[in-house]
């Protein structure tokens, strides 16, 4: 009894040496390959607390580690910052953080960041409170563009600023309420700058063109205005002069009496004054341009992160260097789609092939060197290891399959036609293994070609600072905005004309309103007028009185003769010099008679009959079509005088002029007190002798 119990006490003493010799033993040549993606984070994290993959190198280089490290460090409690693409995560960051801290087996914060954002965030035994909070608030509060340096930085200023619970709280109930907008960008994208181009193309060519078109009319309206109160020019009749046939062409002819008629209008805008403005339109559209490109500065639509050779090469020289020491390459980084016995029995069979074939089953994101084709990738593996093979690139996270063939002597059509089956395969943890072992007897059946496979060379990969830039702001849609400038320009200036002139109009209509010329309603005159008024008055009466000789081609000759009389003797007083321009020294007599001469002749043309008199009261109001028992403006007996209608209902005050004295700027006095011919008017004579009296009062028979 004794002997079969140390019989039996051997054995299994036996059994448990041999168990824990195979526990210990090495797993043989393949097992740096077959750890676990928590071991292999957890001694990444070991050798330093920031592990950034080295297959996010367009959006995370991993040379930005040192900047996560900065970062960190801010939080006063020892840090764990992993950065991989997100299909390395799986469904759920939070087991992968715990995975790796069960192997690394130190206290700290476990942070997870994707090339998405931040994916989770968790302590193991330490007290950092707002944790949660601040992932909360992360998640909600940082804009889709955000890369994951900015998204960790904003974590930290979180966490560190005492109100992530509040913070949290807030955007959480404004996501709950539905009242939470997507928050604004980081960056500009190449859209949002082509929109920029475009704003400003409009507004470097708009604004100038627009302030120039406005200044020139508002500055042409002032020289109207001007030449009018200054006695410009005004417009004569063409070719036809007077009743009495001496009158010369407008321009530098005479009238009956051989006095020049006033002709011509202010002319165009000098050319000496244009070149001035459109200077400074110029300096105006420079200045534009130049606010702009302070304010639409961005160079780049990233962090300004520019991943180094090193870094873009990194994964290329990790995987090639993989499948040098073993045909079948399982991304470390990522969660193993194949069990131990699926990883045997591959190599196994892939040593067994007659024909040379290597799998590496690693991702392809759209930020990692190639760019995300599998295509570039299996060139520049294949360009690093220097022998022929058929390379698969199998998905670990798709279980998607790309087969290329390099130098092989198999038919390349039989391998690209292979069943649907053997290229795309559905979830990679039930099927890939499954799969490449198919594929594997594909190849193997292959049909032989008399020369080596070689497929066509892949683009390149666009570069990941030209692809980060932005295009230049006077670049793209610059040129288009311009000429939208152009026309948004053309459309304020002619809505700022017709706003003018709309204004004017009803400004006009809100005057009191008089019976003018040829029974017309006109704005009611003073019965003071001021000297610019009476010049500016003049100018715009003779040019009415000119343009309606002008248009007139069947008067009667009582009429024509009336109306000519009138502007021949209102031509005589304001024009003494025969300049063709009212004189700078025209007094205010002299002006106001001109004025009424011209109304007068004005109403001869439309209704001759009534051109005979005009209110003794007042000339400037016009044609007078009764008489009332009136006392003389200049005193007298009472007798019948000629007034207008409003002075028939309700006697207005006498015309009051300034005297001649003082450059016309002496003091007022009834018209009919003041020396020449208008003091006639007074006693009520009518038009035809007034003109008659003015010829005289020149001596001009």
């Amino acid at each position: 009894m004794p002997r079969a119990g140390l019989v039996l006490v051997t054995g299994w003493l036996t059994v448990l040496f041999c168990a824990g010799a195979v526990q210990a033993a090495p797993a043989g040549p393949h097992a740096p390959d077959d750890r676990t993606q928590f071991a292999y984070l957890a001694e990444q994290l070991r050798k330093s607390p920031v592990y950034v993959s080295d297959q996010i190198p367009r959006e995370v280089p991993r040379s930005t580690a040192p900047a996560f490290a900065r970062e960190a460090r801010r939080l006063g409690v020892p840090t764990y910052v992993m950065v991989l693409p997100h299909t390395s995560y799986g469904t759920a960051a939070d087991g992968l953080l715990a995975g790796v801290h069960d192997r690394l087996g130190r206290k700290g914060l476990y942070v997870a960041l994707s090339d998405s954002g931040l994916d989770a965030a968790q302590t193991y035994g330490v007290d950092l409170p707002g944790t949660a909070d601040a992932v909360t608030e992360t998640v909600y509060a940082v804009p889709y563009d955000a890369t994951p340096r900015e998204v960790f930085r904003h974590f930290v200023e979180v966490v560190t600023s005492g109100q992530a619970h509040q913070r949290a709280e807030e955007a959480r109930a404004a996501h709950d309420d539905g009242g939470l907008d997507e928050p604004p960008g980081f960056h500009t994208d190449t859209t949002e700058r082509e929109n920029q181009s475009f704003v400003t193309g409009i507004a470097v060519l708009g604004i100038p063109l627009t302030v120039l078109l406005v200044t020139v009319h508002a500055l042409q309206r002032r020289r109207v205005r001007r030449a009018a109160a200054a006695g410009g020019p005004v417009r004569v009749p063409g070719a036809r002069g007077g009743p009495r046939g001496g009158g010369k062409k407008a321009g530098g002819g005479t009238t009956g009496s051989g006095r020049r008629q006033p002709g011509g209008g202010p002319g165009p805008f000098p050319r000496e004054r244009l070149l001035p403005l459109m200077l400074g339109a110029a300096v105006l559209g420079g200045l534009v341009a130049f606010t702009a490109s302070r304010i639409f500065d961005d160079t780049t639509s990233g962090d300004g992160s520019r991943p180094t050779a090193a870094d873009m090469r990194a994964r290329l020289d990790r995987v090639s260097a993989g499948l040098r020491r073993d045909p079948l390459y399982l991304d470390p980084e990522s969660r193993s789609p194949l069990d131990g016995a699926e990883r045997a029995h591959l190599r196994k069979r892939l040593r067994e092939l007659d024909v040379p074939v290597v799998i590496a089953a690693v991702p392809t994101p759209p930020d990692d060197e190639s760019g995300g084709s599998t295509e570039l990738l299996a060139k520049e593996l294949h360009d690093r290891l220097h022998r022929a093979a058929v390379m698969v690139l199998a998905d670990p996270a798709t279980g998607g399959i790309e087969l290329v063939n390099y130098s092989t002597r198999v038919d390349d059509s039989y391998l690209v036609d292979r069943p649907r089956d053997l290229t795309y395969t559905g979830p990679a943890e039930e099927q890939l293994g499954r799969h490449l072992d198919e594929l594997l007897t594909y190849v193997g059946k292959a049909p032989p070609a008399r020369t080596g496979g070689r497929p066509y060379d892949p683009p390149p990969a666009a570069d990941p600072v030209e692809e980060k830039a932005l295009p230049g702001l006077f670049t793209g849609d610059f040129e288009p905005g311009m000429v939208i400038g152009t026309f948004a320009a053309g459309l304020v200036f002619g809505l700022v004309a017709a706003g003018r002139a709309l204004a004017r109009r009803l400004v006009g209509r809100g005057r009191p309103a008089g019976r003018g010329a040829g029974g017309a309603v006109v704005p009611a005159v003073p019965d003071r007028p001021t000297l610019s008024w009476l010049r500016r008055t003049a100018r715009q009466d003779l040019d009415a009185l000119t343009a309606a000789l002008e248009a007139s081609v069947s008067l009667p000759e009582e009429a024509r003769r009336r109306a000519w009389e009138c502007l021949d003797a209102a031509a005589l007083l304001v024009d003494g010099d025969s300049d063709g321009r009212i004189d700078a020294d025209a007094t205010p007599v002299g002006l106001a008679c001109a004025v009424v001469l011209a109304r007068a002749g004005r109403t001869a043309t439309g209704e001759p009959a009534a051109a005979r008199h005009v209110c003794h009261r007042n000339p400037l109001h016009g044609a007078a079509r009764r008489r009332t028992p009136a006392r003389p403006a200049g005193g007298g007996t009472a007798r019948s005088l000629p007034v207008c209608e409003a002075c028939r209902v309700a006697p207005g005050p006498v015309l009051r002029l300034r005297s001649p004295g003082n450059g016309g700027r002496g003091a007022y006095a009834p018209y009919p007190t003041l020396t020449g011919p208008l003091a006639a008017l007074g006693e009520g004579v009518g038009i035809d002798q007034l003109t008659l009296d003015v010829r005289e009062y020149f001596g001009v028979h």
